[in-house]
């Protein structure tokens, strides 16, 4: 990536050399040339907000950022991209969005998330830091900003416009005002589940901003709610790309005796999880913030349950479901159950065949199917 300051060499996380696709984009590029072709001062608190890879993290790192993400996976971007620059990690304060955000910003740099309720929950959670002379840019691909974006902005912060596009890419300014008055901020967000979802028919869910379908229970879920496994005894459970932790939730109000993982690389998933989980079961249960089931002990586990993304950010990919059913037949034991919903044009049945030798259509209707792997041998 070439930016006034030096060219930075980048990579996302995990690191494959099979993935062509880059660690930053044209909305990257367009926000740092802005901030040194306008002598933005970048003195002072400098906060990154949703830096997807670390590329702006990496190209301001003198400036002693503060990154905020939700991302598990762009946070170990970062290390590594900081690494590769040479940089020393120490440089940079790196933030979840479960952490308390810095108590005072004079720079505020915000990558557009694609989902909106995440932008709405952060600029709620950083306004109090925000004074009338912070520096506030937004950036991201033109199809990323929306006029409910720019709104966003100003009822929480102050005035906005956008600049012009380029390369698809466009940059958002904004003044914060003091004292303006504002809703408050509605995130978490609860609500009842139906009651036809088997064990959880009733139950509350709590979904921080950004967990997909955050104000509704999706259709694959409901789907997937239908045809849970049965579990007996003491077994280990792991709700695999947990979301809201609805589908692990289930599980155990189904076997008390359950021990249930839940595992997500977004750190508001695994917080909504752990909510769900404390509202509705009081049984044995981990929640883990990682890049699949890193760390967790191969053979470890008897039932593995996914419903997994086939989006990274704008792109479509199955890089992520491929790893998370290799990480899953690495932690079954012999024995062990996959579980997978997805879409029925994905074609998920292949890849389960060529990492367990077999697939087996559990449920099926016009748009999801169900699949159900055996791992046989150690």
């Amino acid at each position: 990536m070439t930016t006034p300051w030096g060219e930075y060499e980048l990579a996302r996380f995990p690191e494959d050399p099979r993935d062509r696709l880059r660690a930053w984009d044209a909305a990257d590029t367009y926000l740092l040339r802005h901030l040194a072709e306008s002598g933005t001062p970048l003195t002072g608190s400098v906060v990154i907000v949703g830096d997807r890879w670390g590329a702006l993290t990496t190209a301001l790192s003198e400036r002693r950022p503060t990154q905020i993400t939700d991302s598990h996976l762009a946070r170990e971007a970062t290390r590594s991209n900081l690494a590769r620059a040479g940089a020393e990690e120490s440089a940079v304060r790196l933030l979840t969005t479960q952490d308390p955000p810095p108590g005072r910003i004079d720079v505020l740099l915000v990558r557009v998330p694609k989902s909106l309720a995440l932008l709405e929950d952060q600029l709620h959670r950083l306004a109090p830091g925000v004074h009338e002379g912070t520096v506030v840019i937004g950036t991201g691909m033109v199809k990323e900003i929306h006029t409910s974006t720019l709104h966003l902005f100003e009822r929480i912060l102050g005035p906005t416009r956008t600049s012009l596009a380029e390369k698809k890419a466009r940059l958002i300014f904004c003044t914060p005002l003091q004292g303006i008055a504002r809703r408050s901020n509605p995130w978490p967000y609860s609500y009842l589940l139906p009651d036809d979802v088997g064990p959880v028919s009733g139950r509350t869910v709590v979904n921080h901003a950004g967990v997909f379908c955050a104000d509704r229970l999706d259709i694959g879920t409901r789907f997937f709610l239908g045809h849970l496994p049965r579990s007996r005894g003491a077994e280990r459970v792991v709700d695999l790309g947990c979301g809201n932790g609805v589908v692990g939730t289930a599980m155990a109000l189904a076997n008390p005796e359950a021990e249930v993982l839940f595992a997500d690389e977004s750190f508001q998933a695994v917080a909504s999880a752990e909510a769900t989980y404390g509202a509705n079961a009081d049984g044995k249960a981990e929640f883990l913030v990682a890049d699949g089931l890193e760390g967790v002990p191969s053979g470890s586990v008897d039932v593995v349950l996914n419903n997994p993304p086939f989006h990274s950010h704008q792109a479509m990919t199955d890089t992520t479901a491929w790893r998370m059913f290799s990480d899953a037949r690495r932690a079954l034991r012999p024995g062990g159950e996959l579980w997978v919903v997805g879409n029925r044009h994905l074609g998920y049945h292949l890849k389960l065949r060529r990492l367990f030798g077999n697939s087996e259509l559990v449920a099926g209707d016009a748009k999801f199917v169900i699949l159900r792997a055996v791992k046989k041998d150690a």
